[in-house]
């Protein structure tokens, strides 16, 4: 929870409110598509879209504590018809929910891509681990980094943090492609891989966003440039990735009750 730079200017103000209002009614929208669509996909699925649902709902609620946290921090106010002025009000801005949040969302993410696709148990349970525990270790790496100052620290934690990072988008990349190209109908196949690379589109957003504070931008703009990143590649990451995931999760099933999947 680092103290929020003075100087900000309507339009940043506004800029970040207009961001993180998007975050909530996207996230909080999506929830409420998903959790109506389990019962138009088939049971094999079903546990798949209710984690994505699961995501989008914890991301609302962090989306939420975010924005309060937001506004409670400055006071934005008119004088005489005149343009608006914004002044801290010395309440913290509490930007640490994206952590907590992320910690919990990001492995989900990739669970419910495994669970979708319908892999063997064996190394559904062993993708799972191995993705889940890197992407929450890529999490817990970036935080300290986060709430730094000094550029030194922000790289090094950086850079610690880009190891499990890479692991995790060389595998959705390249560890997936074989499994993506033995799902039951090309429509299928290839929402699979439209899934697999907005993920790691998505995901790449994040490390430049995180870098903003460490090339030269500073203040209210850098301020600015971080919530708005963040918050756009989040509705990316959670709610169009889970739109795929019903997407794979609809067509499977439809596949699977024309019989046209063969038996193993």
């Amino acid at each position: 929870m680092a103290p929020l730079p003075d100087g900000f200017s309507y339009a940043e103000w506004n800029a970040t409110y207009n961001a993180l209002s998007f975050g909530i009614a996207a996230m909080g929208s999506a929830t409420i598509f998903f959790w109506l669509q389990l019962p138009n996909v088939t049971k094999s699925y079903r546990t798949a879209l209710t984690i994505t649902g699961i995501v989008t709902l914890i991301a609302t609620y962090h989306y939420i504590r975010i924005f309060n946290s937001w506004s409670e921090a400055f006071t934005v106010a008119s004088k005489d018809g005149g343009d608006y002025t914004v002044q801290l009000t010395g309440a913290p801005f509490n930007d640490g929910y994206r952590y907590v949040d992320w910690l919990l969302t990001v492995p989900l993410l990739l669970i419910e891509l495994i669970l979708v696709m319908k892999l063997p148990q064996a190394e559904t349970v062993s993708l799972s681990w191995k993705l889940g525990l890197a992407s929450a270790l890529m999490v817990a790496l970036g935080y300290p980094g986060e709430i730094q100052e000094d550029l030194s620290v922000r790289w090094f934690w950086w850079c610690l943090s880009m190891i499990p990072f890479c692991y995790v988008v060389f595998t959705l990349a390249v560890g997936l492609a074989e499994a993506t190209s033995k799902q039951p109908s090309p429509a299928a196949a290839s929402l699979a891989s439209a899934a697999r690379y907005l993920t790691v589109l998505s995901w790449c957003t994040y490390p430049f966003v995180y870098m903003v504070k460490s090339v030269g931008l500073a203040g209210p703009a850098a301020t600015m440039y971080e919530q708005v990143g963040y918050s756009l590649a989040d509705v990316l990451a959670k709610a169009v990735f889970g739109v795929l995931i019903w997407a794979i999760a609809a067509e499977k099933s439809a596949v699977e009750e024309s019989g046209k999947l063969l038996p193993n």
